[in-house]
């Protein structure tokens, strides 16, 4: 067996969308990260976190909406109480589906800060929607606190907010050492908590980081063998429902960076999976990226399917 350290992205589909969803689609999760530790994998799980964090930032903010003696709770928090009960769900999936095999190994959730830049461009071009609908009233007292709103229906609105890259994991010391001692470890969930270095102190930043891009982050700091990126689809397809559409097997890092090039992939969907898989395999030998399906994640861990860069 390898005993390889591989980081795997889990997408939102792995997770469902409500609570009992999530109490479901873990298990499924749970088997695709057995088998790969059954194959010997070291194994690091990151995850999405995009349904489940609105979820919570609706709530509380209704909460303070109707409890005034309680403040608003801001994204940085949200994020870190997304990756907490996910966390919870996942590790407790995994470690039962281990335990069925006989397999033996500890599994921890790691509360994931990521440090961004306060000076990056996406500051100025806030894209991701967040939260509830909102009248004009609610939006235009948004707007006086600086942040961002968007039009999504004749009389709704809805927070915006940045999407910065991420510069560095600040518990990747802890992440480290639970993998040399041979726990799974479940960490930058959602991308990570967004937060800004300030002096010696970190400040919660009003922002979500592309999961992808920070699971690439990890991988490469973590000095992994290979990235698995698992989303809904068992390999990327060029020319996406045209009829010349095709589908990618191996590329190499320049076949992959020309069909970025030619705008082949979706920003915030599938492009970020090319940003952090190409990041992650130029920067080290031996590498490789792997994106595919949960369904066919052993596969592509063994390289008999998936869309492959190295």
């Amino acid at each position: 067996m390898s005993e390889k350290i591989v980081v795997v992205a889990l997408g939102h589909r792995a997770l469902g969308t409500t609570l009992p969803e999530q109490k479901v689609a873990v298990k499924a999760a749970a088997k695709a990260a057995a088998d790969l530790v059954a194959e010997g994998a070291r194994l690091v799980i990151s995850h999405s976190n995009a349904p489940q964090v609105g979820m919570i930032h609706t709530a509380m903010n209704e909460f303070g909406k109707s409890h005034p003696d309680y403040t608003f709770a801001p994204m940085s928090v949200c994020s870190a109480m997304s990756q907490g009960y996910i966390g919870y769900d996942l590790q407790n999936a995994i470690r039962a589906e281990l335990l069925s095999r006989g397999i033996y190994k500890t599994v921890s959730t790691v509360l994931t800060q990521v440090v961004i830049d306060p000076y990056d461009d996406a500051f100025a071009e806030p894209e991701k929607i967040i939260g509830r609908v909102l009248s004009e009233e609610e939006a235009e007292e948004e707007e006086k606190k600086g942040n961002f709103v968007t039009k999504v229906s004749e009389n709704g609105y809805r927070r915006i907010v940045a999407a910065p890259k991420p510069q560095s994991i600040v518990e990747i010391d802890a992440i480290r050492a639970l993998v040399d001692a041979g726990q799974i470890v479940i960490a930058g969930g959602g991308g990570g908590i967004p937060v800004m270095e300030q002096g010696i102190e970190l400040r919660g930043a009003s922002a979500v980081i592309e999961k992808d891009l920070t699971s690439g982050l990890l991988a490469e700091e973590l000095g992994a063998e290979q990235l698995i990126i698992l989303t809904s689809v068992e390999k990327v397809s060029l020319n996406l429902d045209t009829p010349e559409e095709v589908y990618l097997d191996t590329l190499t890092l320049e076949e992959a960076r020309k069909h970025m090039a030619d705008n082949q992939f979706a920003p915030g969907s599938m492009l970020p999976k090319f940003e952090a898989g190409v990041s992650f395999v130029e920067k080290g030998a031996g590498r490789k990226a792997v994106i595919t399906d949960l369904a066919h994640a052993r596969d592509g861990y063994l390289g008999k399917t998936g869309t492959i860069i190295q």
